[in-house]
C-alpha cells in the first residue's frame, strides 16, 4: 500500500504506483543524515485526534534544511535540501529500515531547466531517470508536512504566492499556492490545505491539515520517547470476544517475524486466517501513511474474531518489529511467499490452532502471494484475494503510469507513440533498479493460479484504479477453466483499491478521504465466506 502509503522501498507499492511511484519509481522516497552545523533540532509529532502517527525532526540553517521523517511501522526517511542565499538546490534522500543505520535506498534529485534528474541507488544497483517538469519547480518530499510548509514559507517570503513542486515520491509536477492570514501561513497543494500557526519567526508551533492531522512542535522531546511514539498498539480492544497475543515467528532463514495472533475466546482449537500485505514494506495492520486511521488487517482481525476465527497478521520482513534487514533489498515476491510458508508452518505447531483449517487472505500483491503458497501446499483450506492482479507487472504498470501520462485529445500517432515509449522506458528503468520490481514486471500470476485447487474468494472494488475491476473476472475464469469450480467473485460499487468507499478511485484522492473504514459489506462478505469454508 501507499504505498504508502504508501510509500515502499525494497518492494514498491503496487497499491500506490499511480499516485506515489508513477513516473519515478518507488526508489525515490529517500535522504541524508548529515545535520547542518550550529542548528537546533526541532521535533514535531504527527497526531490524528489523540493517536500519534509518527514524528519528524527538522534542522534549518542559512545553508539548508535536514529532516528525519518516521511514521509508525514505516521505514525512516531522511532528507536534505541545500540553499545558497535565496536559491534552493536539489534534495538528497535516504530510506532506512525501522531499526537500521544502513540505508536501504539513496536518491538525489536535481532540477535543471524544465526537467528533473533522479539518481537512485539500492545496494549495488543504481539507475538515473530524467523526467519532464517545469522550469523553476522545486523538489518536494511529499510525505513531509514540514518540508511543504518550509518551501511555502520561503516562497511567500520572496513574494511568490504560487510556485510549482515536483513530488519526489511520484514524479508529478503540481502547483502550490500560499497566503498569510494573521500569524497563519495557508498552503494549498492538490486539494490538501495546511494551516501553519507560528509562535516564532522561523518555526510554526502547530500545523493543521484538511485531512484532520495536526503536526505539533514538541521542544526537548527525548529521542527514546520519539521512537516510542512510532509504535502501534496491537492489543485487542476492551471487551473484545477475542484475545491478542504478540508473538515472534522463526523464519528458518536467520530472522524472526513479529506478529499478532488474535484468537476467539471459548474455542479450544480455532481455524485461522493469515493476512498477506500488498507491495512494499507493510506493518501488520497494513496502514497507509496518506490515509490516517486506515488499518485493513486490524479490521479484518476484529471482524473474524467476532465470528469465531483466529487471525495472524505480521510485520513484513525488515519492517516494524520483524528482522530480516540483511538481504531485504534483494528480496522478491518469492521471498515474501516463503515468509508466509514460515507463518503457516509455525501455526501448525500450535495446539490451539487447527492446522487443517488455515486460510490465507491477501491484498494487492498479497493476492499474488496467496496462490503461490496455496499451489504448493494442498493442505491449506482456502484463499481470499482482495484486489489481486491477473496481469503481469509490466501490463499493470503500463496502465498505472499511462494513466498519469495522458495523451492530449486529438494527438497525432507520432505523439501517442512517443508517450508509449516514455512509459515503456520508465517501466524498464524501474525493473532494472530493483530485484523485486524486475521479478514483478515479468511475473504472470495466472500460470500459478491454474494450480490452485482450494476454494477461492475474489473481492474487488469497482472503482479500483490500481487493479482494474475486470481482472477479478479474469482470475475467476482462469480458475474455472483449470477445473476449480469453488470460486466466488464479489464486486463492490464505489470502492477503491484500499477497499474504502470512493466514487473516483483515483490514488490522488486518497489524501482527501474522510472515511478510513473498510467497506462493511466487504468485511461481511469475507467473514461469511470464511465461516462457511473453514467450518
Amino acid at each position: 500500500m501507499i504505498i504508502v502509503p504508501g510509500t515502499r522501498l525494497r518492494r514498491p507499492v503496487v497499491a500506490l504506483v499511480v499516485a506515489m511511484l508513477a513516473a519515478v519509481g518507488a526508489t525515490l522516497l529517500l535522504a541524508t543524515g548529515a545535520h547542518a552545523q550550529g542548528t537546533r533540532t526541532t521535533t514535531y509529532v504527527y497526531l490524528q485526534r489523540t493517536d500519534t502517527l509518527g514524528t519528524e525532526t527538522l534542522d534549518v540553517s542559512d545553508t539548508g534544511a535536514v529532516g528525519v521523517f518516521a511514521m509508525k511501522g514505516q521505514p525512516r526517511i531522511e532528507w536534505l535540501q541545500r540553499r545558497t542565499g535565496s536559491t534552493l538546490g536539489g534534495i538528497t534522500l535516504r530510506v532506512f529500515g525501522v531499526s537500521s543505520s544502513t540505508p536501504m535506498q539513496v536518491a538525489s534529485i536535481t532540477m535543471p531547466g524544465d526537467s528533473a534528474i533522479a539518481e537512485i541507488s539500492a545496494g549495488s544497483r543504481s539507475v538515473t531517470q530524467r523526467l519532464a517538469s517545469k522550469a523553476g519547480a522545486l523538489p518536494l518530499v511529499g510525505q513531509s508536512v514540514l518540508h511543504t510548509v518550509l518551501l511555502a514559507g520561503l516562497m511567500q517570503g520572496q513574494g511568490k504566492a504560487q510556485f510549482d513542486v515536483l513530488l519526489a515520491s511520484g514524479g508529478q509536477t503540481m502547483p502550490v499556492t500560499t497566503s498569510v492570514v494573521g500569524d497563519t501561513l495557508v498552503v494549498s497543494l492538490s486539494g490538501l490545505q495546511l494551516h501553519a500557526s507560528s509562535r516564532s519567526e522561523q518555526m510554526p508551533s502547530v500545523i493543521r491539515s484538511s485531512q484532520g492531522i495536526r503536526v505539533v512542535r514538541t521542544d526537548g522531546i527525548a529521542p527514546g520517547a520519539a521512537a516510542a511514539m512510532t509504535r502501534y498498539n496491537y492489543d485487542a480492544p476492551a471487551n473484545a470476544p477475542y484475545t491478542a497475543e504478540q508473538v515472534r515467528i522463526p523464519s528458518g532463514r536467520g530472522y524472526d517475524l513479529a506478529a499478532t495472533l488474535t484468537r476467539p475466546k471459548g474455542i479450544a482449537t480455532a481455524a485461522v486466517v493469515v493476512t498477506i500485505s500488498g507491495s512494499g514494506p507493510q506493518e501488520r495492520d497494513s496502514r497507509h501513511p496518506f490515509v490516517p486511521e486506515y488499518a485493513i488487517f486490524r479490521e479484518i482481525a476484529d471482524t473474524l474474531g467476532r465470528r469465531g476465527i483466529a487471525v495472524l497478521r505480521y510485520d513484513d520482513r525488515a519492517v516494524g518489529e520483524s528482522g530480516g534487514m540483511t538481504g531485504a533489498n534483494g528480496a522478491t515476491t518469492v521471498d515474501a511467499a516463503n515468509d508466509v510458508r514460515s507463518v503457516v508452518a509455525w501455526l501448525r505447531t500450535r495446539p490451539d490452532i487447527d492446522g487443517s483449517r488455515i486460510a490465507l487472505a491477501g491484498h494487492s500483491e498479497g493476492g499474488i502471494i496467496a496462490p503461490m503458497v496455496a499451489s504448493t501446499d494442498p493442505t491449506l483450506k482456502a484463499i481470499a484475494l482482495l484486489a489481486g492482479t491477473a496481469y503481469d507487472g509490466r501490463r499493470v504498470l503500463n496502465f498505472q503510469i499511462g494513466a498519469q501520462t495522458p495523451v492530449p485529445r486529438g494527438a497525432s500517432a507520432v505523439t501517442r507513440d512517443s508517450v508509449a515509449r516514455r512509459v515503456t522506458a520508465v517501466v524498464d528503468s524501474m525493473a532494472a533498479a530493483s530485484p523485486w520490481m524486475g521479478y514483478f514486471v515479468a511475473y504472470d500470476p495466472l500460470r500459478t493460479l491454474r494450480l490452485v485447487k482450494q476454494p477461492v474468494l475474489i473481492l474487488q472494488g469497482e472503482t479500483d484504479r490500481q487493479v482494474t475491476p475486470e481482472q477479478a473476472d479474469t482470475l475467476a475464469a482462469t480458475l474455472r477453466t483449470a477445473g476449480n469450480r469453488r470460486v466466488i467473485v464479489q464486486k463492490f460499487r464505489a470502492t477503491n483499491h484500499l477497499m474504502l468507499a470512493e466514487e473516483s478511485g483515483a490514488p490522488l484522492g486518497y489524501t482527501s478521504l474522510t472515511d478510513a473504514r473498510v467497506r462493511p459489506a466487504l468485511l461481511g462478505a469475507l467473514a461469511d465466506w470464511m465461516v462457511r469454508t473453514l467450518r
